[in-house]
């Protein structure tokens, strides 16, 4: 019996977890040497860029999304290697970089596109009463930025946002950017007040006098708190200050957003200056999907997006000084760099000796005594194998969707539960699980990446199996007749801050379009990595790798059906978000008991994010 769920019902199965998206982080090593001698010396080779970035007379090095990852990943297991430098690596590369653009004698831009909390045990590990990231976000403020501008995840909690405000903002003597964002506070009066994050907008003059009007914007998001405010872009273009700070042509416009640069709002912001400069440079920096992307909106700009999780380090050059005096196309480059010491050393032309700068070693011993601090090296076991999302299909024995539901989560739920000897069938969904887990040690800091979300599971005693077990293609199959429905849905998911959609079907088109043919035809000594296909002329990675492999899975998933027959009673488990939901569903199913809220109960103490941690416990060690 097909039962089709309204799309309210829709809405609120898929919304769960959308404040934490898509995001991550790795295990650290107990002791600070050793995580040195790992970074400096790799245990696997890693592929080094195959060409000199082209450098312009302006020139911009960009991170977005990078959502607590400042210590990179340090598995083992492709494609985490590539990713394997940390903050303090990408710090000493900057000072190398600056000083090249020195003797070039040319202008380099070092600018952020927002998203710095929810993802690792850095950003989220913190003690009871700390704020997320505040502690990491310290690292973040010893980098010599140019331009920051806010990002989704600084605005689900409010305390995130006014710690953004108090503490962070300050330190970018105003290159923090927020056009469209403002938190209340009280003013000086004691009276509630709503003003920007930070600025609106800012000017100011580069090392070559070039001078340079910016914007922050970020995407028309709704899952903000209470006391945060964000005005649509359609609805800021029109406002007095934007006409105001846009008016006078500068040199460049440098325009930072928290917002993609497809299929989104920026070419609402690029109509509105070019109706005012229809020959002003603009480059373009976006963030959010978590996707490498770059688009050309005209001849004379450029859109770039820096992928996530510090993985992906973006590059753009533009010859401006051709472009004064001309209507001609302007010549930019584009590049999406792997983030690894390898890449850094490449292209600084610096070897394991002289690359590490004393401040780059500051901060990286600074993020390790705050691991030690959190105590993100807890070991709960050694994982046997790797577990992915996407890598490996669903069910597999290498699938983590699979290990969390049919494993883990039984064997969590079971520890001192009077309930243990009834059969049960328990349900949760997919975006439960936000990063793979890789084989070897699973720490403190490992749960926290992968499963972060505290759901409680509740349960209604005494359903039958044939019914329990309708509930699952139910969920899976909601609404899947009537796509109209379906796109609203996506709408609604996307303002309140999912990513995951737009992000996975980026993996599945790469994927798509290597083909497994041609991946192993090609395969040689390339190492899994991103493929990029973007709207930019010629090729933007840095380095050349293999395509990942990416395997759909359904939105929600089970554990094994008991092995009882179809009329046994059995007890109904479900994470709690999903109540009025599966409550509706078992109403759709049968007509012998209307069920309620007062037919549910509370089933475990323990909660959805602990559920891997107690099993690598119990059967890693």
């Amino acid at each position: 019996m097909m039962f089709i769920l309204p799309a309210a019902v829709l809405l609120g199965l898929a919304l769960h977890g959308a404040a934490c998206a898509g995001d991550h982080l790795h295990a650290r090593e107990a002791h600070a040497h050793e995580y040195l001698d790992k970074r400096e010396y790799p245990q696997v080779p890693i592929t080094p860029p195959y060409r000199p970035l082209v450098w312009g007379d302006f020139n911009v090095i960009h991170t977005t999304d990078t959502h607590g990852w400042l210590l990179g990943h340090q598995k083992l297991t492709f494609p985490e290697p590539d990713y394997s430098g940390d903050l303090g690596d990408f710090a000493s590369f900057v000072t190398h970089m600056k000083q090249i653009a020195i003797e070039k004698d040319v202008d380099l831009l070092l600018v952020d596109s927002g998203d710095v909390h929810d993802g690792t045990g850095l950003s989220d590990g913190y003690p009871p009463g700390g704020v997320d990231a505040h502690e990491s976000n310290k690292f973040l403020e010893r980098l010599p930025y140019d331009l920051m501008t806010i990002g989704n995840h600084e605005l689900y909690i409010y305390a995130d946002t006014y710690d953004m405000y108090t503490n962070f903002v300050p330190h970018l003597n105003g290159r923090y950017l927020s056009s469209n964002v403002n938190i209340t506070v009280f003013n000086s009066d004691g009276e509630a007040e709503s003003v920007p994050v930070g600025n609106r907008s800012t000017k100011f003059t580069t090392r070559k006098g070039r001078r340079i009007t910016s914007l922050g914007v970020l995407y028309d998001f709704t899952g903000n708190d209470v006391n945060t405010t964000v005005q649509t872009v359609a609805d800021m273009v029109e406002e007095q200050w934007f006409a105001e700070a846009i008016a006078e042509e500068p040199d460049v416009f440098v325009l930072v957003g928290h917002m993609p640069v497809s299929y989104d709002n920026w070419p609402t912001v690029f109509n509105a200056v070019r109706a005012v400069h229809p020959l002003t440079p603009i480059l373009i920096f976006g963030g959010h999907t978590h996707i490498r992307d770059c688009q050309q909106y005209d001849g004379r700009s450029m859109a770039l997006e820096s992928g996530r999780y510090m993985e992906t380090i973006g590059w753009m050059s533009a010859d401006l000084g051709a472009a004064v005096g001309n209507a001609n196309n302007i010549s930019f480059t584009r590049r999406y760099m792997d983030q690894n010491r390898v890449t850094y050393e490449y292209h600084t032309q610096m070897s394991n000796q002289t690359f590490d700068t004393a401040h780059g070693r500051s901060i990286t011993d600074g993020l390790q005594e705050l691991a030690v601090m959190f105590d993100l090296s807890y070991l709960y076991g050694t994982a046997p194998e790797d577990y992915t999302i996407n890598q490996n299909p669903y069910p597999s024995n290498g699938s983590l969707l699979s290990l969390f539901i049919a494993d883990a989560v039984p064997y969590a739920l079971s520890i001192n539960n009077t309930r243990n000897s009834i059969p049960n069938l328990i349900i949760t969904n997919s975006g439960s699980q936000r990063f793979n887990v890789f084989k070897g040690p699973f720490t403190k800091n490992d749960q926290l990446t992968a499963s972060p979300f505290t759901d409680s599971f509740l349960y209604i005693p005494n359903i039958t199996l044939s019914i329990a077990n309708q509930v699952l293609p139910a969920l899976n199959n909601a609404g899947a007749s009537e796509k109209r429905k379906r796109d609203e849905i996506e709408r609604e998911l996307w303002s309140r801050g999912v990513v995951d959609t737009r992000y996975r079907a980026w993996l599945e088109e790469m994927d798509r379009r290597s083909g497994m043919g041609r991946r192993e035809a090609t395969a040689g000594n390339l190492t899994l990595g991103y493929v990029t296909t973007d709207s930019c002329p010629g090729a933007g990675d840095d380095t050349l790798h293999l395509a990942l492999p990416y395997y759909s899975v359904p939105d929600y998933i089970g554990s094994n059906p008991p092995n009882v027959t179809d009329d046994t009673p059995i007890d109904f488990v479900f994470v709690d978000f999903i109540e009025a939901e599966v409550l509706s569903i078992l109403n759709g199913l049968q007509n012998a008991i209307n069920y309620t809220t007062n037919d549910v109960s509370l089933y475990s103490q323990t909660l959805a994010d602990a559920a891997l941690g107690l099993y690598a416990q119990a059967e890693w060690n």
